[in-house]
């Protein structure tokens, strides 16, 4: 059945938590599931931090292969609520503690902690603590369900074709909202891509959803600029 456009993508950066499932080392195999926050990378692929106590964690150290659920509470109609399972394996991203750097990171490992931290602003006590280390999925499959006849499965490279914002071009766009003359008090962008921006507003999070994929620096400036706007007063 048809998924509508972007939707996948637009819910990951509307949730804060999301559901990991992994495989338990004893017994051997079980579904593990623990609810716990995440980040969008610039591939829109969850990134979580975790301790490497953590017996999700010694989890995929022994088998990386997990689900990650992500869904958008909508009171007590759980079932009419936009949500999606990911299928893909997880690996840890930086360079802390000898761990070997995402082969394919848009965002080195300072770039990447900046980016969690905006969104994720608590994690800067576990990240102080030097145990915790951030681990990015790498979606092999999705299930998509928005609702009644809006659902199906999506290959995790068709998520997003075009090629995602770099580190220094997202935060230039964070510098350009935060000292533009129209930026209020309460009001923050978390994160920025050709697709949306993610905003704090009041300490509420929202999703600020773009007209069409922006594609050049020019154009993001330009919907950065409307976006606050909008949002003004």
């Amino acid at each position: 059945m048809k998924i509508p456009a972007h939707a996948p993508l637009h819910l990951m950066h509307q949730t804060a938590t999301g559901t990991l499932a992994t495989h338990t080392r004893e017994p051997l195999g079980f579904p593990y599931p623990t609810l716990l926050p995440f980040v969008p990378d610039a591939r829109h692929r969850p990134v979580i931090l975790v301790s490497r106590l953590a017996e999700h964690t010694r989890n995929l150290q022994g088998d990386s292969r997990a689900g990650f659920l992500v869904a958008q509470t909508n009171g007590d109609d759980v079932l009419n609520a936009p949500r999606m399972t990911l299928l893909g394996r997880f690996e840890p991203s930086g360079t802390e503690a000898g761990v070997q750097a995402d082969a394919d990171a848009e965002f080195d490992a300072e770039a990447l902690a900046r980016r969690y931290l905006r969104y994720q602003p608590d994690a800067a006590r576990y990240l102080a603590l030097g145990d915790f280390t951030f681990w990015t999925m790498r979606v092999e499959r999705l299930r998509y369900i928005g609702g009644f006849g809006a659902m199906g499965w999506l290959d995790g490279a068709d998520l997003d074709p075009l090629d995602p914002l770099a580190a220094d071009e997202e935060e230039a766009l964070i510098r350009f909202f935060e000292t533009h003359p129209k930026r209020r008090d309460g009001l923050a962008l978390l994160g920025v891509d050709r697709y949306g921006a993610d905003l704090d507003i009041d300490g509420v999070r929202t999703r600020y959803v773009f007209d069409a994929p922006q594609s050049d620096t020019q154009s993001l400036h330009a919907v950065i600029a409307d976006c606050l706007a909008r949002h003004a007063s």
